[in-house]
């Protein structure tokens, strides 16, 4: 089992964005010491009610700070971008991390970003699609022409290769069953998303196995990966107290933004926190938390966790009493 610290890119638009990335930055050096594998950075654009930094310029930067640890884009909204420029700088982001990095894409489903760019919603899995293949024969053969509906390469070759051979890995994100079969045919891995009941990740994760076995792949994949909110404090009350108020901000711009709309038809964030965070999130003192990723790690056969814990608003010193504890209490069960 790996574990993933996903970065705090999110902030208050009141909060001090250049005093938040310093303590990013010590975020940083703390996941790294007490052991964590992996850093993943989201995308969205157009964020509010937040501040929101972006993957690639964020990841470069703390590729020095980072130690062994992979970096990943976690994920990056491919079907908004040019794959020339998307292979281009996710290659020489590879060439700054000395080969570390892990591509995660998706497709997005939030309406501002499509019309900001100028890119129709209905537009977007094809879109995406083609994105991706150009982005892997840039990366991959010595000249690419591509004729698409949507992107026309001519012969063109990448000078600036990423330093994985023959490329980097690439996890693609998806919430829905359709992109979730997709995903075991045009990516290495898939990357939950963990906003779903542990219920439907099962269901899900059955549908991904039979996904797999159908285009003659291994289950489960070697990056197969899930992201989740998760809090850990000393006991369970001070665990809730600390985390749920602020998870229920995040989930009410989720909503806002309409993430559950592009979830299974059952699922839903329109509810109380306290009923949302049953069997969904992972707060609570350490022993909950290992029973949590033992099951997760059991019944869903993740090989990587990616953990949040940290919401806007809340304390520097709160996130880095939580990174410590798990790395004295929950890190070492799994590496024994």
């Amino acid at each position: 089992m790996r574990f993933s610290f996903a970065l705090p890119v999110q902030y208050g638009l009141d909060e001090p964005i250049e005093q938040r990335f310093a303590e990013l930055l010590e975020l940083v050096r703390a996941a790294r010491d007490v052991g964590f594998d992996h850093l993943s950075a989201p995308q969205h654009y157009l964020a509010s009610p937040f501040q929101y930094l972006q993957p690639v310029p964020l990841l470069a930067r703390l590729a020095a700070e980072s130690g062994d640890m992979t970096l990943g884009t976690g994920i990056m909204l491919l079907a908004l971008q040019n794959p020339v420029d998307v292979a281009e700088s996710i290659a020489t982001l590879d060439v700054i991390s000395g080969g570390r990095l892990i591509f995660g894409v998706g497709l997005g489903y939030r309406d501002v970003e499509f019309d900001a760019f100028g890119v129709k919603r209905g537009t977007r899995l094809g879109r995406f699609l083609e994105a991706l293949e150009v982005v892997k024969q840039l990366w991959t053969q010595e000249s690419v022409t591509f004729e698409g509906k949507y992107f026309t390469l001519k012969d063109v070759t990448l000078t600036t290769r990423p330093l994985q051979q023959p490329r980097p890995p690439i996890v693609v994100a998806a919430s829905n069953d359709k992109m979730i079969r997709r995903a075991a045919t045009i990516g290495d891995a898939w990357a939950i998303a963990g906003h779903a009941t542990f219920q439907t990740l099962e269901s899900q994760v059955a549908l991904y196995a039979d996904a797999l076995a159908a285009a003659d792949k291994p289950f489960p994949p070697k990056y197969f990966s899930q992201g989740k909110e998760l809090f850990i404090a000393k006991d369970m009350e001070t665990a809730r107290r600390e985390a749920l108020p602020h998870i229920a901000t995040k989930y009410a711009a989720y909503a806002q933004w309409g993430q559950d709309e592009v979830m299974p038809e059952n699922e839903t964030f329109d509810l109380p926190i306290e009923e949302l965070s049953e069997n969904r999130f992972i707060v609570g003192d350490p022993e909950h938390c290992i029973e949590q990723i033992e099951l997760h790690r059991s019944r869903l056969q993740v090989q990587q966790m990616g953990f949040r814990l940290h919401w806007p608003g809340m304390s520097h010193k709160t996130v880095m009493e939580a990174i410590a504890l798990f790395g004295e209490r929950v890190i070492p069960h799994f590496r024994r």
